[in-house]
């Protein structure tokens, strides 16, 4: 009995026993919670895979759509509608080589689409750069929202086309008709939604910075630009999309280089195709330059705490 209580080799066998009990708990455990974590993926990768369908089959059967009564149409018409195949097979050719130039007259689309961005371009950045401004004081000051709303409400309901004539009238020429027509259609979302904008600012950063003695200048660039960032750029936003619907307008009527004078003169050449695969490409413009704008006022946007 003593030898067996002193032997090193039963020591240390039931050490080991003890051990085991303790031991066991933990395996099982680790072994029952590894299906439980492969069930608790398996539904988050279910809904992964219900996303990515509702993100992609909607608009896949929405241009299938599209095509299908696209391919009707021209069957129905006596070939006076081209086909999808068709325009498709002549929108490569024209895209094989989008920038050539036989003359003033007779440019690749690239270049077309390069002239009416960079109307669209001038006549915004003029009218950003005396609409933003003037949206800040009509918001700011009462007297003067209450002298400019009316004359507000009374031009911006005006078709942008009727400021045209006025433009070639003064300007005496047909690019910067063009440029002041975009300029007068695209400075009443940025000069209301600023204004909006201005007025929302909570009373309270107003208080603080009278109670401060804080200077107009730091209450226009600490306090109202921040506060006023989302909507501005909302009104940016839309102001771009005004542009680029008025600029093809325009172009029909002044004439020059452009998607709008390109549109135009293919329908003088009775050439639909060209016309067809023209509204593809001002709409692809139009949702690219919408996409950025949206991304950079998403950037800009504060959600606000709630506690």
């Amino acid at each position: 009995m003593v030898s067996a209580v002193f032997n090193p080799s039963l020591q240390h066998e039931n050490a080991e026993a003890a051990k085991a009990p303790v031991m066991a708990p933990v395996a099982i455990e680790k072994a029952q919670a590894t299906p439980a974590a492969e069930k608790a993926k398996a539904p988050s990768q279910a809904l992964d895979w219900r996303g990515l369908w509702l993100a992609v089959l909607p608009p896949v059967l929405g241009f299938s759509l599209l095509i299908g009564i696209w391919a009707l149409v021209s069957i129905s018409t006596a070939s006076s509608i081209p086909s999808p195949f068709e325009t498709f097979k002549q929108a490569v050719v024209i895209f094989s080589d989008p920038f050539y130039r036989n003359g003033p007259n007779d440019q690749g689309l690239g270049w077309n689409i390069l002239m009416s961005l960079e109307r669209v371009a001038l006549g915004f950045g003029l009218a950003a750069a005396v609409g933003i401004p003037a949206g800040f004081a009509i918001g700011r000051f009462e007297f003067l929202s209450r002298m400019f709303n009316p004359l507000i409400s009374l031009l911006r309901p005006v078709s942008p086309l009727a400021w045209l004539p006025i433009g070639l009238l003064v300007f005496k020429g047909a690019d910067p008709a063009a440029i002041w027509t975009i300029f007068i259609c695209s400075i009443w979302p940025m000069i209301i939604n600023t204004a909006v904008g201005v007025q929302r600012v909570p009373q309270d950063y107003m208080n603080v910075a009278r109670v401060l003695n804080l200077s107009e200048w730091k209450i226009v660039t600490k306090i109202l630009f921040p506060s006023v960032l989302p909507y501005m750029l909302t009104g940016v936003r839309l102001a771009v999309g005004t542009a680029w619907l008025v600029i093809v307008a325009a172009e029909m009527l002044t004439g020059g280089v452009g998607i709008g004078f390109w549109v135009w003169d293919e329908w003088n050449n009775l050439n639909v195709k060209n016309i067809i695969i023209a509204i593809f490409v001002i709409g692809i413009v139009g949702l690219i330059l919408e996409y950025a704008l949206i991304k950079i006022a998403t950037a800009f946007t504060f959600e606000e705490v709630k506690t």
